[in-house]
This record gives structure tokens, sequence and C-alpha cells, in this order.
């Protein structure tokens, strides 16, 4: 298992150790000591598992008071993979990270807590696996508008199949009073 870091501090890249003959395939999706001897020491409390069709744009999804971290990989198809840093006082505010994942390149993403995140399902189906540091509390469910201008996320598609509440949210410059800290987050 290689664990590297990403453009943006924090974000974590996971190439998982793949074994494949005639039956198909092995892997470690998850490793606790291989990840915190990486510098990845969370704790994780649930797993989600979501399944999702061509176009569809799920996020950017984010919590304020239970901020999530996120080891997120795909298990059939492939998606455009995305966390913006939301975290005030960061020097990396207001930037994004992309990556595509698949079936096939079996690559893991962790995204700290801090992050805004959300995916766009590039394939005909995908199925989207992500362990979380933090429970989903509904009353702490905030979110960024996919095409915040302010944002410029390249998103390989101009109209994604958006859940009402996703199209409905707002930029980030609309809700600076209910984004993390990056010193509370450090700490």
């Amino acid at each position: 298992m290689k664990i590297r870091p990403a453009s943006l501090e924090g974000i974590l890249r996971i190439e998982p150790q793949v074994f494949t003959d005639d039956r198909g395939f092995f892997l470690e999706s998850y490793h606790a000591q291989k990840c915190a001897e990486a510098g990845l020491c969370h704790t994780f409390v649930q797993d989600n598992h979501s399944s999702s069709s061509q176009g569809t744009l799920r996020g950017l999804h984010f919590q304020r008071q239970y901020p999530q971290g996120k080891l997120v990989r795909v298990v059939l198809g492939e998606v455009f993979d995305v966390a913006v840093d939301i975290r005030l006082g960061s020097p990396t505010f207001g930037q994004w990270y992309g990556e595509y994942l698949s079936a096939e390149n079996y690559q893991q993403l962790f995204i700290p807590p801090g992050f805004a995140h959300g995916f766009l399902v590039t394939s005909d189906r995908a199925e989207f696996l992500y362990k979380c540091t933090e429970y989903y509390r509904p009353e702490d469910d905030y979110g960024l508008r996919w095409n915040d201008p302010s944002l410029a996320i390249d998103w390989p598609v101009t109209e994604p199949l958006l859940s009402a509440k996703d199209a409905a949210l707002p930029c980030l410059t609309e809700i600076q009073d209910q984004l993390p800290c990056y010193t509370e987050l450090q700490a």
C-alpha cells in the first residue's frame, strides 16, 4: 500500500497493492497500522455505500460542528471525485482537488475533516464506498453549489443530475459564517 500526499494539505492518495490471477484479485482496502505510519491516524466510525447512474453529481457536502474525514473508493464504475478546502484561515482555502477513481484503478483518497466533498459519476453506473471519521448528523448537514464560480471546479459535465437539495446549495461566499476554522481542526 502506497500512501502519498496530494496537492492540497491533508488529502492523501492511497494506492493499494493488488494481487491478480486467473480467479480475480485481492487487495487490502484499509490497514490501520500502515495508514497510521503514513499520518492517517483517524478512527473511522461509519461506512457508507452509494450507487448512482451516469451524470449524477453528489455534493459538495460537509458538516460544520462535526467535520467528517472520508476515506473514499469506487468498487464499480468510475467517478470524478472532488474535495474543496473550506477551512477558514487555511493557506489553501477555496482550492479544490479532483481525481478519477474507479474500480479499474483501485485508487483511494483520504479527505480530511474541513473539506467539502462531492463526486460525479462518469461511467454508466458507479458504486462508491466511504469510511467516515464522524457520524452523519442531519442537523449539521451543509453544502456548496457544485458550480460555484469562485471555486471554478473543472467538472467533466455541464448539466449533471442533482438532487433538489444539492441543486439549491449556496456558493462559498454566502456561507462564510458556517465554515470550520483551520486552527480548530489543527488542534
